[in-house]
């Protein structure tokens, strides 16, 4: 499914889940959605599962927004004071769509306790209240740490079974039965060989042959530029790393320090989930890494750069991408917002130390190239996340890796071919909708939440071509990329069925 026709879905109202490979436009999908309500006068609630996707959205974790907090478990008295908890209240009753962002990280009785708090503060039976839910992540990345307890009689009773693992066993998702979107367009890789690793990997199929493009990616560390972003495991390695090659770089420090607006609760959250340090250290020849999008000014989160001096005037930090750009460093904000109006900021250099990162940060990066040792990797996809970060081999140097690397959840590789086949027929049925109809859907649907009635150019934000991404020079090339990669695997001698499942596209479509 594109992107065009998964936006279409979502303005219907339609309770979704977004998924695909890392790559393929999940969050910025999401970020057009929320773009489209607000112009018409809805405010989304805009969670995720973890501060950080958190903060690449501009919203807080669920378990801030719902008020269930760190809780695994709720009784009748936790669920009474947060009812009645005059802010959460106000704010679960006036929101008609949640985004929960990263939904492959929430424990299924996280997602259900969210569901029985919504349920008691609008005292509505509907999975999560009546509104649209939209979940998106993809489950083949970082997996959940499901922690159990036992619960005695005060307990209301929200355990999920003991084989529950992740969010889609819950009784939450399938009251609520989501329609699946499953995006299958590639903006991140276009390395044919890389892309076809990296499929063997998603269904657990690595083999020989991609085990050979491993290994001609095997180097020492020490062959490695500094400049080359080293992605482990264990935040202890991150922190070592990053402190010894500081230090070992001639002159004192510039130091810039974060600044926070906003109830402590909310800041604590936003520096939790904020990639850039509270004090950041930085001398000329520091490897930096950009923490937040700024297509215009030249960079995204994961640009690399080097400090190359600071600036007279302001003493911000002048960094030389890759590229070749030389970029001012201008402070920026991080914000928790809600109905319209920010509730907290923080603001910093959108900048970190990158000479190391955790592969738990570098999820929903892009990098330039990096240096991975997977030889730590103890968690199923810990190893496909980081190798996905990059767009092709020849950015790849890797140190070295053990049987769990390039491994995935067998579960999952199940599961996928079920979202797939359910995408299928919400494409199929989306299809068959005339476009009279769907505008028809979608206004009512923005009538129904309170929004701004719209005018006939304004529906026209539905259509099909609305969301390609111009900005990013996407729209003009996706097409033909995406016939040369197709013809390319054809001419390896692989079927028409076998560059399908590469692709993720029907044999029907592929061509």
């Amino acid at each position: 499914m594109t992107q065009s026709q998964a936006l279409a879905i979502l303005k219907t109202g339609a309770n979704v889940f977004l998924t695909g490979e890392p790559g393929s436009g999940k969050t910025y999908a999401i970020n057009q959605y929320i773009t489209y309500l607000r112009e018409l006068g809805i405010d989304p609630a805009i969670t995720a599962s973890t501060g950080i996707a958190a903060t690449h959205i501009g919203g807080m974790t669920i378990h801030s927004w719902s008020g269930i907090g760190i809780k695994t478990m709720l009784n009748k008295h936790d669920l009474h004071k947060i009812a009645t908890s005059q802010y959460i209240a106000k704010r679960v009753r006036r929101a008609k769509v949640l985004i929960i962002e990263e939904v492959s990280m929430l424990a299924p009785e996280t997602l259900s306790m969210v569901d029985m708090v919504i349920r008691k503060i609008t005292e509505r039976q509907d999975p999560f209240g009546g509104m649209q839910v939209v979940l998106s992540g993809d489950f083949f990345q970082l997996p959940p740490v499901v922690k159990r307890v036992m619960e005695d009689n005060a307990q209301i009773r929200i355990m999920e079974p003991s084989s529950a693992r992740f969010a889609y066993d819950s009784s939450a998702w399938k009251e609520l039965n989501p329609l699946v979107c499953y995006l299958t367009e590639q903006y991140r890789q276009d390395d044919l060989d890389f892309l076809a690793l990296l499929f063997a990997i998603r269904g657990n199929a690595f083999g020989v042959d991609h085990l050979h493009h491993i290994e001609a990616r095997k180097t020492q560390a020490c062959a490695v530029p500094d400049s080359v972003p080293k992605l482990f495991s264990h935040n202890a390695d991150v922190d070592r790393i990053n402190d010894e090659v500081l230090a070992k770089l001639p002159g004192k420090p510039q130091e810039f320090s974060m600044s926070a607006q906003g109830p402590d609760a909310l800041v604590t959250a936003l520096k939790k989930g904020c990639l850039s340090p509270e004090t950041l250290y930085l001398k000329v020849g520091t490897v930096v890494m950009f923490t937040k999008n700024n297509p215009k000014e030249g960079f995204v989160n994961g640009t690399l750069g080097v400090v190359e001096g600071f600036d007279q005037t302001s003493s911000n930090p002048v960094v030389k991408t890759r590229n070749g750009r030389q970029i001012t460093v201008e402070f920026m904000d991080w914000t928790v917002e809600e109905n319209g109006t920010i509730r907290a900021q923080i603001t910093q250099l959108p900048l970190r130390l990158a000479w190391a990162i955790t592969v738990h940060k570098s999820q929903g990066m892009t990098l330039d190239k990096a240096v991975m040792d997977l030889s730590g990797v103890f968690e199923f996809g810990q190893g496909y996340v980081a190798l996905s970060r990059i767009r092709r081999l020849s950015d790849l140097y890797i140190l070295g890796w053990n049987d769990r690397a390039f491994q995935v959840h067998p579960d999952i590789v199940v599961k996928d071919e079920d979202f797939r086949l359910a995408s299928g027929k919400a494409e199929t049925v989306c299809s068959s909708i005339s476009w009279v109809e769907l505008k028809k859907k979608q206004i009512n649907f923005i009538s129904v939440c309170g929004g701004k009635t719209i005018s006939e150019n304004h529906a026209g934000l539905s259509k099909v071509t609305h969301v390609s991404r111009t900005a990013s020079g996407y729209e003009n090339t996706r097409h033909e990329r995406r016939w040369e990669q197709t013809l390319a695997l054809i001419r390896t001698g692989k079927t028409i069925a076998a560059v399908a499942k590469i692709r993720g596209r029907t044999e029907g479509t592929i061509l």
